[in-house]
């Protein structure tokens, strides 16, 4: 087992080019049709995407077979049931299984071998997203774990909405705080003094624009801000 890993992780390091994740072919199969992978797989339809969805459940395979493009109870831990529901064929896949890691790990490990081009998993723990990583999974998530942070900062900040990326980078909705209002953003310093660019200005009634060096921020506008999650983190606390 340790040796098929390995061989795993050699073949797979590579991430996904733009062609390997689109490439034009917008179907998806989603494994596990729990309430992410059902919430998942139902955004995918309304995107417009053909979805395949699976479950060993055969009760919640028949809940939502009626808005998928095509719906399988099967045992995706088994390589050859994979292959002949074609799921080899798809460019994109996700692993949406929920408590049992050890199906998880071993469907992800006969996603990687049909060597689909576009693996995302769902991980239940920081631990088994680690496993999943390693495994050579192009995109692991943490749900419960993202969602918890973002909540956590919307509770404690002034924030309206909060966005954290890989890299330490954020994008956050707020109030304008005093320090933004009534001068152009270009003169107002904003990047220089507190490293956060105002990119998206709301006004009472209107929709988001995109904010310029020209742009007056009045006070009460709601303004979209990005950069370092603590430059954010500062901003919005002045609001």
């Amino acid at each position: 087992m340790v040796n098929k890993l390995h061989a795993l992780r050699r073949r797979h390091r590579k991430r996904p080019t733009e062609t390997d994740v689109h490439g034009g072919d917008q179907r998806v199969a989603v494994i596990g049709l729990g309430r992410f992978g059902s919430s998942l797989a139902s955004e995918l339809m309304r995107r417009g995407w053909d979805v395949l969805g699976i479950d060993t459940d055969a009760r919640l395979v028949q809940k939502y077979s009626d808005g998928l493009t095509h719906a399988a109870v099967a045992d995706c831990t088994d390589p050859e049931v994979l292959r002949r529901l074609g799921v080899h064929e798809f460019t994109s896949a996700v692993v949406a299984i929920g408590t049992d890691i050890e199906a998880s790990i071993l469907v992800s490990s006969n996603l990687l071998e049909a060597e689909v081009p576009n693996i995302w998993a769902k991980a239940i723990s920081r631990q088994h997203g680690q496993i999943l990583e390693r495994l050579g999974v192009h995109h692991v998530v943490l749900p419960e774990h993202e969602m918890g942070e973002r909540v956590a900062h919307l509770v404690t900040g002034r924030m309206l909405d909060f966005i954290e990326f890989d890299d330490d980078y954020a994008l956050v909705k707020t109030v304008a705080p005093d320090v933004a209002t009534g001068i152009p953003l270009g003169q107002s310093q904003v990047r220089t003094r507190y490293g956060v660019t105002v990119v998206g200005i709301k006004r009472p009634g209107e929709g988001f624009t995109y904010a310029t060096a020209e742009t007056v921020v009045q006070k009460g506008d709601v303004i979209v801000v990005t950069g370092k999650t603590r430059a954010v983190e500062g901003f919005a606390e002045l609001s």
